[in-house]
């Protein structure tokens, strides 16, 4: 699903009036139009006003909160794409609100916080195998070899978990037996990547070998399934 809604400042949520013109079809300017007619109103009365670089000249556009948007959709012509629109921007603000008590019930948790700090060595120790792993790679001739990091997370967690949404840090919202998989499989990639490396394998073959134990590791322990929050 795409995202409309963002993380911010004071790790608020936001939408903005881009993204607002671009789902429901209406030209930005119209927009931003209607915003700015209301914006004595309390609700829209300290949305901030910011600028993007494009190809042309700066473009303004507004950063709103989630009563913000939410009031200014309410004013919008309820067309079948502006409905549509509306039940998913009302729909993400719930699950990224319900993402954040997560997190803060997580931190919260003595036992999960504990295994959440235990986790941060291997995870330390698998990237700084990793940043060996890339120059390895780079002297093998590999043009994209600091990709390397986002791929192996991606890779450990498409191997471990069923994830029925993103997040911006997957570790924050898993439980403590899902965090105690991963820094098991964290282990297993920086051995994984040692051995390829030691026994001077081609580094694809070396990337190829670590998912493999990775995959054999999930098809023993299972895979998690990590509900969307609703």
């Amino acid at each position: 699903m795409k995202s409309l809604v963002h993380i911010g400042k004071n790790n608020k949520a936001f939408t903005t009036s881009l993204i607002i013109a671009k789902e429901t079809g209406v030209e930005h300017r119209a927009v931003i139009i209607l915003l700015k007619r209301h914006s004595k109103r309390e609700i829209l009365s300290s949305f901030e006003m910011l600028k993007v670089s494009t190809k042309g000249r700066p473009v303004e556009y507004a950063e709103l909160s989630e009563i913000q948007a939410t009031f200014l959709i309410t004013m919008m012509k309820n067309s079948d794409i502006v409905l549509k629109f509306k039940e998913r921007l009302v729909i993400q603000f719930f699950k990224l609100r319900d993402s954040q008590d997560r997190i803060r019930s997580n931190y919260r948790n003595n036992e999960w916080t504990e295994i959440r700090e235990q986790g941060k060595i291997p995870r330390r120790l698998e990237t700084d195998v990793i940043k060996e792993f890339i120059d390895y790679a780079t002297e093998q001739g590999s043009k994209s070899a600091q990709m390397y990091y986002m791929n192996i997370t991606k890779m450990e967690n498409k191997a471990l978990f069923i994830v029925e949404q993103k997040y911006k840090n997957l570790r924050d919202v898993l439980g403590v037996v899902e965090l105690s998989t991963i820094q098991n499989a964290d282990h297993i990639v920086a051995r994984a990547l040692r051995d390829g490396m030691n026994d001077k394998l081609a580094y694809k073959d070396i990337y190829k070998l670590a998912k493999e134990r990775v995959e054999m590791f999930a098809e023993i322990r299972g895979k998690s399934q990590i509900l969307a929050l609703t």
